[in-house]
């Protein structure tokens, strides 16, 4: 077989050692885990997860692997689709902005769900969700933007790539299963921004961690696909992007990390809207606004602003994650823009309506992705203008360590008490050297009647039987 991207990948996938990572991809794959963490334990009792489990219950198999939040236990595969999608209900997950792709989603659910069924130590969990992040967002930089652009939703399409390379690495796979895999991978590629603003959205994230487990699985019994799965003539890359760069996945492959290219949203919507959101609520704060003060109020943003966020009245809380509209109105009116601005109350309250209905935007070409222009025309005749060149959370302006912590806390608070959200912190810190990577899971199921969570000790000790 000559190299190509997808034999490239594969043999990178399999001769990846653990001492090959550097320490600072290290750490970036933990902060990613435990931002992944947060958003799935956080809404893991949205209407979305809650109707999905009621639908599929009937279905699921044994009781192999957690749900996180949640009491209950079910097959890897249904539990790598339902943390998939807990975490991206929210849309509050990591972003890789070159692509973004919400990298975290469908390579850490796929492998949490293997290692509940399977001894998985930490530091082979954190090596084999290094390498899936970096399949997925390699896969992405080689098709992105046209891929994109036609509407798939990219992180459904090359997150199965993700979670297929790490729960092989995890198996044990060959090089030629390996190839297989991705190209099982490829065939199960989907998911269509039509449905941005509905529940099919954190859809696809979950079917990629669950596609992507399925793939790996199947290659693993010698189960084959096409060995040119991302690059053939009819392949991945051919048929769903006009356009395609492969030295995008193979260039420096080992030496760069896409990792470090990796963001995490301080606000809980689609990150085209976060220059937005910062200059707003910079401009309420610094001027005491308050929403009857203002005459009107005018965006300059990139042209994905309207394009992926144009919804003008939106009539839910999903609706309202794809309203820069809305968002600026509640940035103004409350300060923040955390997952309470998007619920179904709030996008229908009249004040906010009120304010919603007197925003304006306008597409500059020229403008890059994480900045905004925004003025606001007070009724006494004021302007007050904001320019944001690189928005909060942004590779320029980084969520810290400590900021990730707070927000994990706001985000479990409803869910779990405090002991055992900084007991979940704890771990996430030092995953990489914990012996049942699968603890991580279980110490983020509350106890019956509670809102606390088991500790490590009881999470080790009370692991189910797994098989080899």
């Amino acid at each position: 077989m000559s190299s190509t991207p997808t034999l490239t990948l594969a043999r990178f996938v399999r001769a990846s050692r653990v001492e090959d990572i550097p320490p600072a991809v290290v750490h970036e794959a933990k902060r990613a885990i435990l931002n992944w963490t947060g958003c799935a334990i956080g809404a893991s009792r949205h209407a979305t997860v809650t109707r999905a489990l009621a639908a599929l219950a009937p279905f699921v198999g044994p009781a192999q692997a957690s749900v996180l939040g949640r009491p209950e236990r079910i097959d890897i595969l249904h539990a790598a689709l339902m943390n998939g999608m807990t975490s991206h209900t929210f849309d509050f997950d990591d972003t890789h902005l070159k692509t973004v792709i919400h990298p975290a989603g469908p390579v850490a659910s796929a492998l949490l769900a293997l290692a509940e069924y399977m001894p998985v130590t930490g530091s082979e969990f954190v090596h084999a969700f290094v390498l899936g992040v970096e399949v997925e967002c390699r896969i992405g930089n080689a098709v992105y933007p046209s891929h994109y652009d036609v509407g798939w939703h990219i992180t459904g399409t090359t997150g199965v790539f993700g979670a297929a390379a790490a729960a092989a690495k995890l198996l044990g796979l060959s090089e030629q299963q390996l190839v297989w895999a991705l190209g099982i991978a490829a065939t199960q590629a989907a998911g269509l921004r039509e449905m941005f603003g509905s529940m099919c959205k954190p859809l696809h994230p979950g079917m990629a961690a669950k596609n992507g487990l399925y793939a790996a699985l199947l290659a693993g019994k010698d189960f084959t696909s096409a060995n040119a799965g991302i690059e053939g003539r009819r392949g991945f890359a051919n048929v769903l992007a006009t356009d395609r760069d492969y030295a995008e996945i193979t260039a420096r492959l080992g030496e760069t990390w896409e990792l470090s290219l990796n963001t995490y949203k301080p606000f809980a919507c689609g990150i085209v809207i976060h220059p937005t959101i910062d200059g707003c609520i910079q401009l309420r704060n610094e001027h005491g606004l308050r929403a009857d003060d203002i005459e009107r109020v005018e965006l300059d943003v990139h042209p994905l602003v309207l394009e992926l966020t144009g919804k003008t009245r939106p009539q839910v809380g999903l609706e309202g994650k794809f309203s820069v509209f809305h968002c600026a109105a509640v940035a103004i009116i409350d300060g923040a823009v955390g997952e309470a601005q998007f619920s179904d109350a709030r996008v229908v309250d009249p004040a906010v309506t009120a304010l919603r209905d007197r925003v304006r935007a306008t597409v500059d070409p020229a403008m890059q992705e994480d900045a905004a222009n925004v003025r606001i025309t007070l009724r006494d005749g004021r302007v007050l203008t904001r320019r944001i060149e690189h928005a909060i959370g942004s590779l320029k302006r980084p969520m810290s360590d400590r900021d990730l912590e707070q927000k994990f806390r706001a985000l479990c608070a409803p869910i779990l008490d405090a002991a055992a959200i900084d007991a979940l912190i704890a771990e996430c810190w030092r995953l990489d050297s914990m012996q049942d990577a699968g603890a991580l899971a279980r110490m983020s199921v509350p106890h019956a009647g509670t809102g606390s969570a088991p500790t490590a000790e009881y999470a080790t000790a009370h692991t189910t039987t797994r098989k080899e």
